[in-house]
């Protein structure tokens, strides 16, 4: 029941268009995997080959770690609604943070959300559709929590938390908060 893809089609970025939660999965080369849920308006396919997502701040930098290590990124995304489907894209995270040249264009996709922290764009190598048969539908209600926090927390409460909170994964991997941080001052 599933089936390999070399690109996304047309088809395929109008399911991604439709979702409104969207998994990311990385991991090092020693240590936890992370596999972490995203959701808002923070999803964009920039072309047939790449993807990408604005990150916003969040009670850790996993990803970001990851990425700096190794490249390897998987995004699923899977239909809640009466029409099953899961759709996997594999590929190669970069982590686009606002002194990147990339920044401008990227970030332009999206809309102003407090407490976006970088962009995450992945290169597809590949990607793979299944059934989804199993998983339930359900409503998926946006929580207006986290950018209600981050708008509180104003621009250089954002800083101080990701000084005290982003520049180290669980595993103590470097995020590349510290240098951009560094780079404010």
């Amino acid at each position: 029941m599933s089936k390999f893809y070399p690109e996304l089609t047309d088809e395929l970025i109008s399911f991604i268009d439709r979702q409104q939660i969207f998994f990311t999965a990385t991991a090092p080369a020693d240590g936890r995997i992370n596999l972490s849920p995203k959701g808002m308006d923070t999803f964009r396919c920039i072309s047939r080959n790449h993807v990408a997502y604005l990150d916003l701040t969040g009670s850790g930098n996993e990803t970001a770690a990851h990425l700096r290590e190794s490249s390897r990124m998987t995004i699923m995304m899977c239909s809640f609604t009466a029409e099953p489907l899961i759709l996997r894209l594999y590929g190669q995270g970069e982590v686009i943070d606002p002194r990147h040249p990339l920044w401008p264009e990227l970030n332009a996709e999206f809309p102003p959300i407090p407490g976006q922290r970088q962009i995450i764009m992945m290169a597809i190598n590949s990607l793979q559709t299944s059934c989804g048969y199993a998983v339930p539908t359900g409503d998926l209600t946006e929580r207006p929590k986290l950018a209600k926090w981050a708008a509180t927390k104003g621009p250089a409460g954002l800083e101080k938390y990701w000084h005290q909170k982003n520049r180290r994964s669980i595993d103590g991997l470097d995020t590349g908060m510290t240098e951009r941080l560094q780079e404010q001052i």
